[in-house]
């Protein structure tokens, strides 16, 4: 492909204009006290604090750099792209604590991330010159620098630390496509392929040990979680509570190893970061164990109301009964609760307020060995506070899969059955809205559980011959085949406003849209994942996820109410000219390297996912589309300016044209992910689609 420079003026210096100066990043606890300090960031110099403290905190490599390196010379690689490693012959020279350090200066990232996906990208044929090398790998530089787009964490954390260092480390049990041989293959090293997939979405079979089950979902989660992804499952599968087993016993049903998931999910930082894993549990409303799947949440954070309250009361009279024999002036009566007429009061106080009898006498007979004062640990409802990592059900987000069929019994006031999961019969019967009932008290007493609607998903599902969507990441933007993987970047729309004249700047967006996608394109080329399946249906369906951040931020510049009408037209129009322009540049990748494997089998409930997106678009009418049962709210031409809305119409027109005519590379392109960190990183105002 040619590339054109939109950010950039020429092939020179990809940071030409920008200024670079020296930060210092210093992390303290609420308290004050000093957990990390790092001195000689070198950063733009218009970032603000909390994108240095990401970047030097969590996205600089902190130790294993050569600090002298080489060129490994690739036949039929322009040298500039060739990947380095360390220069033995002059490393020995140095004293041995100067031979390693870490990434200091932000350009190192950016040089690292660009490098790489320009490498892997020159290697899987994507570029048509070596100028078109070039100027992919400055813009893309730019973008990083100035802040105008961000790809999600693990590319951070781990893309081109072996193509800029040569490191390597132990392999950890992952696998990549290897295009030459057309199988998949087990890695060699932990980053000569990288993991930069944030969003993976796992399968679990009703099986305990065994490749699939659920002790193996464990490992392959614990092996995304130490790259920095996250991973959803729908746990449907699994059978409920009492239901047989093989063996002629009865199941300790779901809850019971969702339990042990929940509690591997929290000993792991993602990343070997301070962030946490992220994980997502999906059931279905009909599996048999839903209503306590239901309350999970519900009770834990009733534990930690009951932790924190009783510690403190705990605390308050344990002392005071302490107190009361202390404060008796009489040596032979103070500890007798007959004659001791403070202590017997602060005992009965105790045991009015709930105190446990075995504690109140403990703490006498403490006294009476000469003991004055006692600690009783106090907790507090702080998210990471010890009351929270002593319950279970902290570590993931929940959701229950609801089809229209249940929402019609809801409307309906009709019943609802819960199926076994062994042999299909029916095991409870309710009504629909004592379930529908529970799920809204739920999530108004612990936010859990959301809501995913199976019917509906599924209609605007592009590949239904690989199966249905049963699952999400943990955020829920990306939906998509059991067994897959999606990587992320985000786009800061804040960037595209012309603040002198209020417009939006299309054509630059538009070429940010091409790049990332291409971007991310590369980034399932050069991947590895956490077992066999996922790399081979992720080279088979390749699929993306580029959204958007700061929206609420381009709303509040420009004068626009968030819950308004030209609020909803200018998101609709912003968001079908960045997926418009994906799925055409998706359509060019195709022209030249050819479509998903499985595009094919899929062409046609493709192209009608994608006509009824078109027609969105063009706000048609509800009779016009095709295979939905709910239509959506298309883009009103009355309230969205007519060049944005014309733009994406254009875009959408030649995604539909190029797609029928090469077919697509990925499957899906497009997701818009709430942006956590990478939206700091980039000083957004607002996270994705969300208002300030």
């Amino acid at each position: 492909m040619e590339i054109n420079l939109a950010f950039t003026s020429d092939l020179e210096d990809p940071f030409k204009g920008f200024t670079f100066v020296e930060r210092a990043s210093r992390i303290t606890n609420t308290d004050g006290s000093l957990v990390s300090e790092i001195k000689g960031v070198i950063v733009p110099d218009f970032w603000s604090q909390v994108a240095v403290d990401i970047m030097a905190q969590k996205y600089f490599r902190k130790a294993g750099i050569p600090a002298r390196l080489r060129k490994k010379v690739e036949d039929g690689v322009p040298e500039w792209l060739c990947p380095s490693e360390g220069d033995a012959e002059t490393l020995v020279q140095l004293p041995m604590e100067e031979r390693f350090k870490g990434e200091t200066d932000s350009r190192q990232v950016f040089r690292r991330l660009a490098g790489c996906w320009t490498y892997w990208g020159w290697k899987n044929k994507c570029f048509a010159t070596e100028q078109a090398a070039r100027a992919y790998y400055n813009e893309m530089c730019f973008m990083l620098a100035g802040q105008y787009a961000a790809p999600n964490s693990p590319q951070w954390f781990n893309t081109g630390l072996n193509w800029a260092y040569g490191i390597e480390g132990p392999p950890q049990g992952h696998y990549f496509f290897n295009t030459e041989t057309d199988h998949v293959e087990k890695s060699r090293s932990a980053y000569e392929r990288p993991q930069p997939h944030a969003c993976f979405i796992l399968s679990v079979k009703d099986d305990l040990v065994n490749e699939g089950g659920i002790m193996d979902l464990w490992r392959q989660e614990a092996r995304l979680f130490k790259y920095g992804s996250g991973s959803g499952t729908n746990f449907s599968n699994l059978r409920g509570e009492g239901e047989p087993l093989s063996g002629g016993g009865r199941s300790s049903g779901l809850m019971s190893f969702l339990k042990i998931g929940d509690r591997a999910a929290g000993a792991i930082k993602s990343g070997g970061t301070t962030r946490r894993a992220a994980k997502m549990v999906t059931l279905d409303i009909d599996h048999p164990d839903i209503e306590e799947f239901i309350d999970w949440k519900v009770k834990e954070e009733r534990k930690v109301a009951a932790l924190t309250a009783g510690s403190k009361i705990c605390r308050r009279h344990l002392k005071e009964v302490l107190k009361a024999c202390w404060d008796c002036q009489d040596e032979k009566i103070r500890f007798d609760l007959r004659q001791n007429k403070s202590l017997r009061k602060a005992v009965r106080e105790s045991l009015l307020a709930g105190i446990p009898e075995n504690y109140i006498h403990r703490v006498v007979q403490l006294g009476s060995q000469g003991v004055k004062d006692i600690e009783f640990e106090g907790y507090d409802t702080n998210w990471n506070s010890e009351a929270y990592a002593t319950v279970s059900g902290q570590n993931s987000n929940n959701s229950v899969r609801l089809s229209n069929e249940f929402l019609r019994a809801v409307e309906n006031g009709g019943d609802w059955n819960l199926i076994n999961r062994t042999n299909g019969k029916i095991a409870k019967t309710m009504k629909a809205g004592h379930l529908w009932e529970k799920v809204n008290e739920a999530a108004w007493a612990s936010a859990d559980p959301g809501l995913q609607f199976d019917t509906t998903v599924n209609e605007w599902h592009t590949c239904p011959e690989g199966g249905r969507i049963r699952a999400s990441n943990p955020c829920s933007e990306y939906m998509f085949l059991d067994d897959t993987a999606c990587n992320l970047a985000s786009i800061n729309l804040i960037k595209f406003h012309e603040p002198e004249t209020g417009v939006f700047d299309v054509d630059r967006f538009r070429h940010a849209c091409r790049l990332w996608t291409l971007t991310l394109e590369i980034s399932v080329m050069m991947a590895q994942f956490p077992n066999e399946v996922i790399a081979r249906k992720s080279h088979e369906y390749r699929t993306l996820g580029l959204g958007y951040a700061n929206l609420g931020a381009l709303l509040m510049v420009s004068g626009i109410a968030y819950d308004s009408e030209n609020a909803r037209a200018i998101c609709g129009a912003i968001t079908a000219l960045m997926t418009g322009a994906c799925y055409a540049m998706s359509a060019e990748i195709a022209r030249d390297l050819g479509p998903f494997p499985q595009f094919p089998k899929n062409r046609e409930p493709m192209l009608r996912v994608l006509r009824n997106h078109q027609r969105a678009v063009n706000d048609a009418d509800p009779g016009g589309y095709e295979g939905l049962s709910i239509t959506p709210q298309g883009i009103k031409v009355v309230f969205c300016p007519s060049y944005l809305l014309n733009a994406a119409k254009r875009e959408w027109a030649d995604a539909l044209i190029l797609g029928e005519h090469y077919g697509y590379r990925n499957a899906q392109t497009t997701c818009i992910a709430p942006t956590g960190t990478i939206g700091l990183l980039m000083d957004c105002d607002t996270t994705g689609i969300e208002p300030d």
